[in-house]
């Protein structure tokens, strides 16, 4: 596969074939597009929002509070609406995961009169710890969203997964399933708090795919990214201190 400036006709390319860029299992035109960003490249993008969720693990509760209420005043400036949409779909687990927390860790019961159930003191503050952790991680992840369209995020995940090569797994055939992943899921998610039932149904049934073709743009490396970079590796090198 040729890059240039100028996009060439496509050519023939299905999931059987040699490695190249498809939506579809039957043959389909695929290209790569050379394209220019003011912002660093999707790949190391993705690698900050990375190094961000691994140092929210790491720091200690009142600078995770901070760190989280930054990340958080700053989705809610950029990307309101997808960060909202993200806690809406995550709202249970969070729910669980304190009510898990609050009843599973030892402590001092936070009502004595209730007795056995009781949640503890301890297991609510743990468990707001790790609700913080996950509003960080949610923060950053709408940002990231709000940054990257999806063709461009299919970019950055196949660039990263350059190293499947070494041990003879095709990023391109990884890139097409997670395009189609994206294509098909997003608005099964977005139906099914309606009609959860018909949700079901058409997820369990084969769908029917219309003649398209993925476009993977690929942006060259800049030296504003290795910048990005070699900070997001000195965030980890920090987070593991």
């Amino acid at each position: 596969m040729a890059t240039s400036n100028n996009v060439t006709a496509p050519k023939p390319c299905s999931l059987n074939s040699e490695p190249c860029i498809s939506s579809q299992r039957q043959p389909l035109g695929c290209r790569f597009l050379l394209s220019e960003h003011k912002m660093p490249h999707p790949a190391i993008q993705i690698i900050v929002w990375l190094s961000l969720a691994f140092l929210a693990q790491r720091l200690m509760p009142f600078y995770l509070l901070g760190f989280s209420l930054l990340l958080l005043a700053i989705a809610l400036r950029l990307c309101a609406k997808q960060l909202l949409k993200l806690l809406k779909r995550t709202r249970w687990i969070l729910f669980s995961l304190l009510l898990i927390y609050a009843y599973s860790t030892p402590g001092a019961a936070l009502i004595s009169s209730w007795g056995v159930y009781a949640p503890t003191r301890e297991g609510l503050l743990e468990g707001a710890l790790q609700l913080g952790r996950l509003l960080a991680m949610l923060s950053g992840l709408a940002i990231l969203l709000s940054l990257l369209n999806r063709a461009q995020f299919i970019c950055g995940i196949f660039v990263l997964a350059y190293p499947l090569r070494w041990i003879g797994i095709s990023r391109e055939r990884v890139a097409v399933r997670l395009a189609l992943t994206l294509q098909y899921a997003e608005p099964t998610m977005g139906d099914t708090a309606a009609d959860w039932r018909g949700a079901i149904r058409r997820a369990l049934s084969r769908p029917e795919m219309a003649a398209g073709q993925i476009e993977l743009q690929r942006q060259p490396l800049r030296s504003i990214d290795g910048v990005v970079l070699l900070g997001s590796l000195t965030m980890i090198l920090l987070g593991m201190r």
